[in-house]
């Protein structure tokens, strides 16, 4: 039996963090992750976005990587685009590096990421009624507060993603008429209390 192809997952560096901060941009590398290949057209239309816009970011996508071209589903003179990369591996020394230019990009590429998060958790709590009692009943919202060192907390997060990591490619779901695609977002981070 083969191993699973693991996911090709981009590093994020200073340059390539430049050329992915932009919320358009964010937004077209996942409605290629996620929807698969697509023409600028298509994706403007999905994304409320004029095709020049969404073929002028997709071009820069490709520039640093992040998207390529699908020549086997193209006819003609239409352009197709897949994702290059399934996941992005943020390097939090992007947030101290000295130029000012890859912090901000830093911050709003974070800042995005979080706006993309709660979109989509509004997103299920807003088709709900769609899904199965099954799928209502199987999603989580749970919010769980813990004393912890910086240290803890990193092998908290290492043990949440070996654990999500378990879940990926399991070979009799593919074909199983209730699987669907389901989202699992973590976050662990510091409060203040009084």
């Amino acid at each position: 039996m083969t191993e699973p192809e693991q996911p090709k997952v981009h590093s994020l560096d200073a340059r390539s963090l430049r050329g992915l901060a932009h919320p358009l941009r964010m937004q077209l590398l996942d409605a290629l992750r996620f929807g698969g290949p697509a023409t600028a057209s298509q994706l403007a239309e999905k994304l409320g976005e004029s095709s020049g816009s969404t073929s002028y970011h997709l071009r820069q996508l490709a520039a640093h990587g992040f998207v390529e071209d699908a020549p086997e589903r193209g006819k003609g003179r239409e352009r197709w685009w897949k994702a290059a990369v399934q996941g992005l591996e943020f390097d939090d020394a992007l947030l101290r590096d000295p130029n000012p230019a890859v912090r901000g990009a830093a911050d709003l590429y974070l800042h995005e990421v979080a706006t993309t998060q709660t979109r989509e958790l509004s997103t299920w709590l807003g088709t709900r009624q769609e899904w199965s009692e099954a799928w209502n009943r199987s999603s989580d919202m749970s919010s769980m507060t813990l004393r912890l060192t910086p240290e803890l907390a990193d092998e908290l997060a290492a043990k949440m993603h070996e654990l999500v990591d378990s879940y990926r490619d399991l070979p009799a779901i593919e074909d199983h008429p209730e699987a669907e695609t389901v989202r699992v977002q973590t976050r662990t981070f510091p409060m203040k209390t009084d």
